[in-house]
């Protein structure tokens, strides 16, 4: 007896979510051509949800298409990371300050996700948990076109994010423990501190972010 077909939103979606792992991975590199028929053929699906797939990641902004119509896997250039590291800087600094009050009173899943942080094993398990942990601040600060902004982001910051990582592969440990110490400091901050203390926190740790670039790269910034 065969197996029924999987209905279209399902097939569209979980292409969407292997593509997108793929790119998030590095295993589709920044400016593979993503031809709807190669990738149709790869993944076992029809050309639709290929198609549908590669819009709802060009809305993510991990895919960009040619004037001809054809898809490529982004490429995040230093303009990119200088407007994203600015609409961090703008956005969850807010967030913090809003979250304070919140997070006193329900830390529980802040606590949850620093424990998987302290159990990764790989940098791509840290890049996952790092974004959740600033998600989680963005949902408890309660301002729900905060998150939307944010939420905007998300899947960018992790392309840069997953790239800077497995440029720091050989130092997994490194930077698992530097990840749970900040997020540690900014859980305390922000159940028994002020918010202002929170949000001026969460702005030197995201200007912390800066120092993941390769020197080359900081240098074309000056």
């Amino acid at each position: 007896m065969s197996r029924p077909a999987r209905p279209p939103v399902l097939r569209t979606e979980s292409t969407t979510a292997r593509l997108r792992q793929e790119i998030l991975r590095g295993e589709l590199a920044p400016g593979d051509l993503l031809a709807e028929s190669a990738v149709a053929v790869r993944l076992g699906v029809s050309r639709v949800p290929v198609r549908e797939a590669l819009f709802a990641l060009e809305r993510e902004g991990l895919v960009v298409f040619s004037p001809t119509g054809r898809a490529f896997v982004r490429e995040l250039t230093n303009a990119d990371f200088e407007e994203l590291f600015a609409l961090r800087l703008t956005l969850e600094p807010m967030a913090a300050r809003l979250a304070a009050s919140h997070v006193r009173t329900d830390p529980a899943d802040f606590e949850a996700n620093i424990a998987a942080t302290a159990r990764a094993k790989s940098m791509e398990e840290i890049t996952r948990l790092d974004l959740e942990f600033h998600e989680l601040i963005m949902r408890a600060s309660g301002n729900t076109r905060l998150l939307k902004l944010w939420l905007s982001l998300r899947s960018e910051l992790e392309l840069w994010l997953s790239r800077l990582h497995r440029q720091h592969q050989w130092q997994t440990r490194g930077t698992r423990e530097e990840t749970v110490v900040a997020h540690r400091l900014l859980l305390s901050v922000l159940r028994k501190e002020s918010p202002v203390a929170a949000e001026r926190l969460l702005r030197d740790h995201i200007n912390g972010w800066k120092s993941w670039l390769p020197s080359g790269e900081r240098e074309t910034q000056k």
